[in-house]
């Protein structure tokens, strides 16, 4: 199982899976997902609900904000989510935690990160730190412009703080800010031309296989501790994971990589391939982790999962 499940979820997951097969059967066939309009979330809630389907389970896709989400996984209208980005999400997570109202079944993302990033050529070239912007000749291949999304939020906040403070030599750097699309095609012109860019970078997103995106070091910590590393966790409301084993035991094993997810999101954001068969395609592709994920579950019935998914695929 996933090595950053809580005591309490291990407790709950074999508490139950330990009595007699009626106490262990779960108690619900529908599962509601809090999904809220993130590509990577609708992708990945759409591959576990595919692959729930065969169990003899179905999926109700909650289209809700995180910051929603959290309330309703409290009231007992959602059973899970799949995007407990934190810190983000820090004050809501930790509020519900709180109120003994989820379970933290650690992370379903592993390498998720944001920060300074180039394209490989760039990386490739030597530079691999945020710290070696301060060369005068690295300053000037980069134009002394940093790009960056939004003017307001969170990550260009944390960039021009890092200016105003000259972390790295940025001092007389200008970050350039835009919208997200505004700034990845500045990314695309630059990688057209084989031009040294820096900019606002994060994985898991699509940016990282089409631009060959590689993050910098950051030993200054501008966009985060233990270099801007996040956790991206399935939450699930503590209620349901003590009625639920089969399922619980599930979302917990559901765990995929950065590079995974980013390829799935390219798939269906830039690619513009339907959600569905996205999500078909990546279960079909990927029957190593499949059989991960299966480990130990059954169908809702108590019959062989894999078999059943196998099938369905």
């Amino acid at each position: 199982m996933n090595t950053h499940t809580t005591t309490l979820t291990m407790t709950l997951i074999a508490g139950l899976t330990l009595a007699d097969p009626a106490t262990a059967a779960d108690r619900d066939d529908q599962l509601h997902l809090v999904v809220p309009p993130w590509p990577g979330v609708t992708v990945k809630s759409e591959i576990f609900a595919q692959l729930i389907e065969p169990l003899g389970y179905t999926t109700s896709k909650q289209q809700l904000s995180s910051t929603v989400g959290y309330n309703t996984l409290q009231t007992g209208d959602s059973d899970a989510f799949l995007a407990g980005w934190i810190p983000a999400q820090q004050e809501s997570y930790d509020a519900a935690m709180k109120a003994d109202a989820i379970v933290d079944l650690g992370n379903n993302v592993n390498g998720a990160r944001m920060g300074f990033a180039v394209p490989d050529y760039v990386y490739e070239a030597g530079i691999t730190s945020a710290e070696q912007l301060a060369d005068p000749e690295v300053a000037k291949r980069f134009d002394k412009t940093v790009y960056s999304i939004e003017s307001g939020s969170t990550v260009t906040d944390m960039l021009n703080q890092a200016i105003e403070a000259d972390t790295y030599g940025l001092g007389d750097w200008e970050g350039m800010s835009s919208s997200t699309p505004g700034m990845l095609s500045e990314v695309e012109a630059a990688v057209d031309e084989d031009r040294w860019i820096v900019f606002y970078g994060w994985t898991p997103h699509w940016m990282v296989p089409e631009y060959d995106t590689r993050i910098l070091d950051d030993p200054e910590g501008v966009y985060g501790a233990d270099n801007g590393r996040s956790d991206v966790k399935t939450i699930v409301a503590t209620s349901y994971a003590k009625a639920n084993p089969n399922l619980t035991r599930l979302l917990d094993q559901f765990v995929i990589s950065a590079d995974e997810q980013s390829e799935f999101i390219r798939d269906y954001s830039l690619k513009e391939r339907e959600l569905e068969a996205v999500a078909h395609d990546w279960l079909a592709s990927h029957p190593e982790r499949v059989a991960e994920f299966l480990e130990g579950v059954e169908t809702r019935d108590g019959g062989n999962a894999l078999d059943a998914v196998e099938a369905s695929l």
